[in-house]
């Protein structure tokens, strides 16, 4: 079974090799899916984070709560370079909602009888069972990939500016991070390696040597001067240079 459809932004891809798989639980996935971006979006007035951001909802839900205590590990844990809460903007946690909420889309997969599949969202993904192949696409160049991995059980993440620009703060500074074109993250889950992506671009280079030391988190990332840095056990077949 494939299917493709257009959530939160951008396109989410599944594939599942599973002779005669039921599209129920595929309805589920993109409705949950959908659900998060109504629930959890900032760019909407009327979402769960805008109206706590608005002092009008009292309390966050289960869901939210989670989120926000994700969001507040990961600021700790890189020193406050990133932070979902910047001065003279609204709080917004989509760095780990994207990875949050897919995650939870494959186990919502996995608990259907899924054991073969590839979730694909916006370039993230999820593969469970395996081996596949995943690409992980050059930082100038978007017709090229920089490496290809050999994923089995684990998800990968990658953040860069080839897709919105400056868009990653450091917020220790308020300023675009710099010192990084791309940094990919291999993880067991995609929640923590989408976060630990995100907050190593904000750290720059420092990042690089911080998410290699995360517990079961591999990296690869192409710095300002094209240099290729990757952790020992990165899962990677094949390498171009940058």
């Amino acid at each position: 079974m494939r299917r493709v459809e257009h959530v939160m932004g951008f396109p989410v891809s599944v594939r599942i090799d599973e002779e005669d798989f039921p599209e129920a639980p595929v309805d589920d996935l993109f409705a949950w899916l959908r659900e998060v971006d109504a629930r959890f979006s900032p760019f909407r007035a009327d979402s769960e984070v805008s109206r706590l951001d608005r002092g009008e909802v009292s309390a966050p839900s289960p869901e939210l709560r989670e989120v926000l205590d994700l969001c507040e590990e990961y600021r700790v844990a890189s020193g406050g370079a990133f932070d979902v809460r910047l001065p003279g903007r609204g709080l917004d946690p989509c760095a780990v909602v994207k990875g949050w909420s897919v995650q939870r889309g494959a186990e919502l997969l996995s608990a259907a009888g899924a054991r073969r599949f590839c979730l694909n969202a916006g370039g993230d993904v999820v593969a469970a069972g395996g081996p596949w192949r995943v690409g992980v696409r050059h930082p100038e160049h978007a017709d090229r990939l920089c490496a290809v991995l050999d994923l089995t059980d684990r998800a990968v993440a990658t953040s860069a500016r080839y897709e919105r620009g400056d868009h990653i703060i450091d917020a220790r500074t308020g300023r675009p991070a710099t010192g990084l074109l791309s940094m990919t993250v291999v993880a067991p889950t995609l929640t923590e390696a989408d976060s630990t992506a995100t907050a190593a671009f904000a750290l720059g280079t420092d990042g690089v040597r911080w998410a290699a030391a995360r517990e079961h988190c591999e990296v690869f990332a192409v710095d300002t001067e094209r240099r290729v840095l990757r952790s020992a056990g990165f899962p990677v077949v094949g390498v171009e240079a940058a």
